[in-house]
């Protein structure tokens, strides 16, 4: 897998992982979820290398891309700066593949450019969550709201936290501890993390969830606790060519968790 980190073209530094087949193999464009990075995906690429050319980006302010004290973290922004991204690479059509909030910027995305989207495959997608609250945007202007941040993630604990994202316990270990706790170590994270607070619009409306013609693959595990799957059955309903698929005794992280199954029905869901 080839590393690359773009500087200063879409307004930040964006660091992705690279598989390259041919030029002629369709490309995929993985987004993880929030406070996460192309980690999460580890499981699942192996699976991808010997038929696609894959992009796994750390859209920033996560993983190993630049948290800046300039940029502007709207989802409509970070959608832009993908869009770009993927412009210089003169990519003409690509899947995407979004997980939680990955996939939130995926429908960003095929708003802005459903020229440049094949397909779309949405793993637990988060999607229907309201703009911040003003009290709560004029307090990320306060000097310590990033120091109430990291308070306020360091409460759980990386290990609750993958507690609730993930239906089995047992598979919890060492290497997902660390993965999952490496964007906090980060220099400036809790600043960016502030400043997303701060320009969050809210998620895309009915009326343009209804205007996406773009066909949907929506894949969730039933007993997820973050994004539960009334979430996915209300996307079923607003996205216009969507299809939902509920994996048993699955939870949120399921790229970590059926790594496998999601893989089958997403190269099923290509071919058609």
């Amino acid at each position: 897998m080839r590393e690359i980190t773009e500087k200063k073209k879409y307004g930040i530094d964006l660091y992705c992982e690279s598989i390259s087949r041919d030029a002629g193999a369709v490309t995929l464009v993985l987004l993880h979820g929030f406070l996460s990075s192309s980690f999460s995906f580890r499981k699942l690429t192996p699976f991808f290398q010997e038929d696609y050319n894959v992009l796994a980006i750390d859209y920033p302010p996560f993983g190993k891309s630049e948290k800046s004290s300039s940029y502007t973290y709207s989802y409509q922004n970070v959608a832009c700066s993908i869009i770009n991204f993927l412009e210089i690479r003169k990519l003409k059509r690509v899947i995407l593949i979004g997980h939680s909030m990955g996939g939130q910027l995926c429908l960003q995305i095929c708003k802005r450019r459903p020229d440049l989207v094949e397909k779309v495959v949405l793993l637990s997608g988060s999607s229907y969550l309201a703009p911040m609250r003003p009290s709560i945007r004029k307090a990320t202007y306060l000097p310590f709201f990033p120091l109430l941040i990291r308070w306020y993630l360091g409460k759980s604990g990386i290990e609750k936290n993958l507690h609730n994202v993930v239906y089995d316990k047992k598979m919890i270990d060492d290497e997902m501890r660390n993965g999952y706790l490496e964007p906090f170590l980060q220099k400036g994270m809790f600043q960016a993390l502030g400043r997303m607070a701060r320009h969050f619009e809210g998620d895309l409306s009915k009326d343009d969830l209804q205007a996406i013609n773009t066909d949907c693959l929506l894949i969730w595990g039933e007993h997820d606790q973050v994004v539960p799957l009334s979430i996915g059955k209300r996307l079923q309903t607003d996205l216009p060519h969507a299809k939902l698929i509920v994996l048993k005794e699955a939870g949120h992280l399921i790229p970590e968790e059926k790594p496998e199954e999601v893989y089958n029905y997403i190269h099923d869901f290509l071919r058609q």
